[in-house]
């Protein structure tokens, strides 16, 4: 076999077991953070109908906060429901500024989706 293509066997198997390694290191890594880490508290998203919408929305007690994240070209063809805060944006409109600052406000977003 010549030098050459030792040289080249070398470094591929070089790059291989650095790939290999790396990998197993990361896997290691994951496998270890899921069973040092208790599970984490599920998100409380649900769907919810127009039929319950409504009846939030004429509760009094219930402090339901709507929010329209539909672009301007549907808001002025379909409408928005009474009372629904406008998002400036579907995707980056600022927290801070357009939700409300308790964490357990309940919240209500909707949007049209054309396609």
């Amino acid at each position: 076999m010549s030098m050459h293509l030792r040289t080249r066997r070398s470094i591929v198997s070089a790059i291989v077991g650095a790939i290999l390694f790396s990998t197993a290191s990361a896997f290691a890594f994951d496998i270890g953070s899921l069973l040092n880490n208790k599970p984490k508290e599920p998100d409380k998203f649900a769907v919810i109908r127009v039929d319950k919408l409504a009846s939030l929305m004429a509760d009094p007690n219930s402090h339901v906060n709507i929010y329209d994240a539909n672009g301007w070209g549907l808001r002025s063809t379909a409408g928005v429901i009474p009372g629904a805060h406008l998002l400036t944006s579907d995707d980056k409109y600022d927290v801070e500024k357009e939700l409300p600052p308790a964490k357990n406000a309940k919240l209500v977003f909707y949007c049209a989706d054309l396609h």
